[in-house]
C-alpha cells in the first residue's frame, strides 16, 4: 500500500484528496481508493497554507515513509516481553484427573460461596503447577500459570480465594476423589496403610494450627502434622492436618474411623503401622471396629523371656538371594500376650489378646545400627564434661552412666563422672538388626505379614515426593484454611501421581523418573503454526507414546497434535 495526492479539477477549482494505492487480487492488478479528503486549494490558502499542493505531498511522504518503517518492523523478529516456551508434560495427570469427571460435583460444591470462577478448573491448574514448578502461590500465579498450556481465567486475588476454599472442603474434597476413584479404577482395602509426619514454619509465634510439638526434623520451630493413608496398592486414600503438638496415636484412630464412614468401607480390613502408631489404645480401636493390625514392636522394650527367644538362633527361617547371600531370617509364634487398658475412670485392666508375633532379623539393618550405636557412644564421650548432665546427652545418655564423685573417687554432690555402660551398649549390639511385627491375623504367613509391612515404604517415599519433589515447604502463607488448601493440592498431586505410576504406567517407573518428564516437556511457541518439542528423549516419554499414540517425540508439533495429547484420556 502507498498513499499518493490527487487533484481534481471542477468549476469551484482544484480539489485536493489523500488516495491508497494497493494490490487488488480478485482483478490482479492495482487499484485506488480514496483515503482523505482534504479540500479546495483556494479554501485552504484562506487558512494559511500558501502551497497546499507542496505542503501535502510532504505530508503524504512521511505518510508513506511511517508506512514502510512499520512494515518493516513486522518483518523484523522483536524480543517478546513473554517467554514462547509452553509446559505441555503434565497431560498424563490431566487425563487421569479429567477421566475421573470432578467438575460437576465441584461446581455443585462451590455453589453457596457464589464464586465468579470455577474451582475445578483454579484446583487443577494448582496442582499441575506444583507438579511442573513448585513454588509460592505469588509466583506461581505470575511465572508458572501463564507458561502451562491450558490458560487459566482466575484473577491472583480468586487464586486465594479459592485457596481458602480448598482448605475449608478439603475432607470434602477428598471424599469426591475417592467416590470417582472408586468408580474407575476400583479401591482395594484390605490393607491400609498409616503414617505421619509435620511440616516446620518458620516462625516465633504460634497459633491454633502451628504448635510446637516433636518435629521430624529435630526443628523447634512451630509445626502442622499431617497423617496419610493408603489403600492396598500404596494409593492414598485419606489425609487429616491437625495441630503440631497433637499425638499421633489418637489422629490415627480418628482418620480411620472418618475414612470408612465418608466412603462407605465395609468390612475387615487391616490396619499396617509402624511401632510409632503401636499402642493399647490403637489396637483396641481396630479389634473393637471389626478390623485387624499389624504394627512392628522395638524388641528393646520386650520382657527378658521373649527377648531370649528373639535371640536364640532355632526355628529361623532364612530368606537368601541368589549369591546366597542372607537378606533376612524370620521366626514366628502364636500366643496371648497381656494388654493393659485403661478406662474413662484412670482403672487399669490387663486382658490376653491372642497374636501372631514375628520376629526378623536383617543383617544390613544390624550393620547399620551398630555403627549408629558407635557414633553415639563416641560423641557422648567427647563432650564437656564441665558441664555434663544427663539431659544434654539426649538419646545416648542410655549408653553412658553419670556419677558424682570426689578426687578419692567417693560419691559426694561435686564433680561429674562420665563412663561408658559397656553392659548396655552390648545389649543394644546384641539387638540390633531384629525387629518384632505383631498381627491379629494368626492364619497370614510370615512372608505376607514381613512383604505386607515393608510396603509401609511407599508411605515414606509419599511424604518424600510432598516435601521435596513438591515442595510442600516452606509454606508462606498464613491463614488456616489457605494453609490447609496448600497441603491438598500436594496430597491432590501425590494422589494423581500415584494413579498414573501404579494404574496406568504398572509401576514400571520411579515417581522421581514421572517428574523428570513431566518437567522436561516443553515446546516453544512458533507464531500460533506449530510448535517444536524440547522434550528429552527418555524411557518414559516412549513407553507413554506407545500407550497413548500421540507423537510426544516428535520435534514439530501441530497445533492439531497439542489438542490431541492434552484430550488423551487413558482408558
Amino acid at each position: 500500500m502507498a498513499y499518493f495526492l490527487k487533484q481534481t479539477q471542477n468549476k469551484k477549482g482544484t480539489y485536493l484528496q489523500i488516495y491508497s494505492s494497493f494490490y487488488n487480487p480478485e482483478k490482479k492488478q492495482t487499484s485506488h481508493k480514496s483515503f482523505k479528503p482534504i479540500g479546495y486549494v483556494d479554501d485552504l490558502k484562506k487558512q494559511g497554507i500558501s502551497d497546499p499542493v507542496s505542503y501535502y505531498k510532504e505530508e503524504i511522504k512521511k505518510m508513506n515513509a511511517d508506512r514502510q518503517s512499520e512494515i518493516r518492523d513486522k518483518k523484523s523478529q522483536k524480543v517478546s516481553d513473554t517467554l514462547p516456551i509452553k509446559y505441555y508434560g503434565y497431560f498424563p495427570i490431566r487425563s487421569i484427573n479429567n477421566r475421573l469427571g470432578l467438575d460437576r460435583d465441584l461446581c455443585i460444591l462451590q455453589l453457596p460461596y457464589n464464586f465468579k470462577f470455577n474451582v475445578f478448573e483454579l484446583l487443577s491448574s494448582l496442582v499441575y503447577a506444583r507438579v511442573i514448578s513448585p513454588c509460592s502461590k505469588h509466583k506461581t500465579f505470575f511465572d508458572v500459570l501463564p507458561y502451562l498450556i491450558d490458560e487459566t481465567s482466575f484473577s491472583r486475588d480468586q487464586m486465594y480465594e479459592g485457596l481458602r476454599f480448598l482448605g475449608i472442603e478439603y475432607e470434602r474434597i477428598i471424599e469426591i476423589y475417592n467416590h470417582k476413584i472408586q468408580l474407575i479404577y476400583g479401591r482395594n482395602t484390605d490393607h491400609t496403610y498409616f503414617d505421619c509426619t509435620n511440616f516446620f514454619f518458620e516462625i516465633d509465634k504460634e497459633d491454633d494450627l502451628r504448635r510446637k510439638g516433636p518435629s521430624k526434623e529435630k526443628r523447634t520451630d512451630p509445626i502442622v502434622g499431617m497423617g496419610l493413608l493408603l489403600d492396598n496398592k500404596q494409593i492414598p486414600i485419606g489425609m487429616k492436618i491437625y495441630p503440631g503438638n497433637m499425638s499421633e496415636k489418637p489422629i490415627y484412630r480418628e482418620v480411620i474411623q472418618g475414612l470408612k464412614d465418608r466412603n462407605n468401607i465395609k468390612g475387615k480390613t487391616i490396619r499396617v503401622a509402624d511401632k510409632g502408631l503401636n499402642c493399647t489404645a490403637n489396637i483396641m480401636d481396630a479389634i473393637l471396629c471389626g478390623d485387624g493390625y499389624l504394627f512392628s514392636k522395638s524388641v528393646k522394650t520386650l520382657p527378658e523371656k521373649e527377648k531370649t527367644w528373639v535371640l536364640l538362633d532355632n526355628d529361623y527361617v532364612e530368606v537368601k538371594d541368589k549369591n546366597d547371600n542372607l537378606l533376612y531370617k524370620t521366626k514366628s509364634c502364636i500366643d496371648e500376650f497381656p494388654y493393659m487398658i485403661t478406662d474413662n475412670n484412670g482403672k487399669k485392666t490387663k486382658v490376653m489378646l491372642c497374636e501372631k508375633r514375628v520376629v526378623t532379623y536383617n543383617p544390613s539393618l544390624a550393620k547399620k545400627q551398630i555403627a549408629e550405636i558407635d557414633k553415639e557412644v563416641n560423641k557422648a564421650l567427647n563432650a564437656s564434661l564441665s558441664s555434663a548432665k544427663r539431659a544434654e546427652y539426649g538419646s545416648k545418655s542410655k549408653y553412658m552412666d553419670f556419677i558424682t564423685v570426689d578426687k578419692d573417687g567417693k560419691g559426694t554432690d561435686g564433680n561429674i563422672k562420665i563412663s561408658v555402660n559397656m553392659e548396655a551398649v552390648e545389649k543394644a549390639k546384641r539387638l540390633a538388626g531384629y525387629n518384632l511385627l505383631v498381627t491379629s491375623e494368626l492364619k497370614m504367613t510370615d512372608e505376607e505379614i514381613y512383604n505386607n509391612y515393608h510396603n509401609l515404604w511407599r508411605i515414606e517415599e509419599s511424604f518424600r515426593m510432598m516435601k521435596s519433589a513438591f515442595d510442600a515447604r516452606p509454606v508462606y502463607l498464613q491463614r488456616e484454611d489457605s494453609i490447609i488448601g496448600h497441603f491438598l493440592i500436594c496430597y491432590i498431586a501425590v494422589l494423581l501421581m500415584r494413579l498414573l505410576q501404579i494404574e496406568e504406567l504398572d509401576d514400571q517407573f520411579g515417581y522421581q523418573e514421572l517428574i523428570d518428564y513431566m518437567r522436561s516437556a516443553t515446546a516453544v511457541d512458533l507464531k500460533g503454526q506449530y510448535m517444536v518439542n524440547l522434550t528429552k528423549k527418555s524411557d518414559v516419554m516412549l513407553r507413554l507414546k506407545k500407550k497413548i499414540g500421540r507423537p510426544i517425540d516428535n520435534y514439530y508439533l501441530t497445533n492439531k497434535d497439542i489438542k490431541n495429547i492434552l484430550n488423551y484420556k487413558f482408558r
